[in-house]
């Protein structure tokens, strides 16, 4: 059974002393800045749109020239730990410490010029996350946190929300590529929560949604059908900024499962509970 997320608690099992954590969050946040900046020099201009094997999972020359530059300055900082990354996939043995990356997350949203997309570099012990950085670079935007120093945008210590109640939170979400496949869709809890709260917005990218409830501009986030390096980093960022991170249902919380509840502590139990009681919605209310 897997603990709550406690990113001390893994840094500690993974033998990293305040010193090195310090060293990795910068080498975090210097990949994730790297990542974010050639993803400007092809915002707007892009050579090469490309459909992976589902509908609307969009890889780009500049996911591939990001993760590119990524990992070159993760391979140049810290070669002896292994990277998982969304595009070129596993190097070295993952199974212990390793980079998860996510060079481009919003895809779909730099393809079409919608502004909201970031680069995510994130160090995961196993399946717990213990730090990362999120580079959004459109708004100028570096997202970062480390154990025993806290979760930052910039200089600026950020913390989550103290919303209370769900009445009064304004939520955001995403749906997972295989949608069109599935029964566990989100479209029932995206209904439900966007009629019993202030709203729910759907931002397109995993890891800015997690940097926003890092930051207490959103009070609560929930998906399913994630990867670990749309999670890593963000998760980490999530409980150094004071929340509180889990699975739908248990109060454990891995990024191997693909799901995540990210809020404030007032707010978790709340959301936990209502999305418990949500039943999918009959296909033929959605599908033509």
């Amino acid at each position: 059974m897997h603990a709550p997320l406690d990113c001390f608690a893994a840094a500690s099992e993974a033998g990293l002393n305040s010193s090195r954590l310090e060293e990795l969050s910068q080498v975090a946040r210097t990949a994730a800045e790297l990542g974010g900046t050639v993803l400007m020099q092809h915002y707007g201009r892009l050579d090469s749109i490309q459909q992976k094997s589902r509908a609307g999972d969009l890889v780009t020359n500049a996911d591939l020239a990001a993760e590119a530059a990524v990992l070159e300055s993760l391979q140049a900082a810290t070669s002896n730990i292994p990277v998982l990354a969304e595009e070129s996939g596993s190097s070295g043995e993952t199974t212990g410490l390793c980079w998860c990356v996510d060079p481009l997350d919003g895809t779909t949203n730099f393809a079409h010029g919608y502004p909201l997309f970031a680069t995510s570099v994130g160090l995961l012990w196993r399946d717990q996350p213990i730090l990362g950085a999120i580079a959004v670079p459109f708004l100028k935007e570096l997202f970062w946190c480390c154990p025993g120093v806290g979760a930052y945008l910039h200089n600026q210590r950020i913390t989550v929300s103290d919303c209370k109640t769900l009445e009064d939170s304004l939520l955001v979400t995403g749906f997972a590529y295989d949608r069109r496949e599935l029964e566990d869709n989100n479209y029932a809890e995206f209904c439900r929560l966007t009629h019993h709260t202030h709203g729910v917005r759907r931002g397109g990218a995993a890891a800015v949604d997690l940097a926003y409830v890092a930051a207490g501009r959103l009070d609560g986030y929930w998906e399913r059908g994630l990867s670990p390096w749309d999670l890593t980093a963000g998760a980490a960022l999530v409980v150094m900024a004071g929340g509180r991170v889990s699975d739908y249902k248990a109060p454990t919380y891995s990024v191997g499962t693909g799901r995540i509840l990210a809020t404030g502590p007032a707010l978790h139990g709340q959301l936990q509970a209502e999305l418990d009681t949500i039943q999918p919605l009959p296909e033929h209310l959605y599908a033509g």
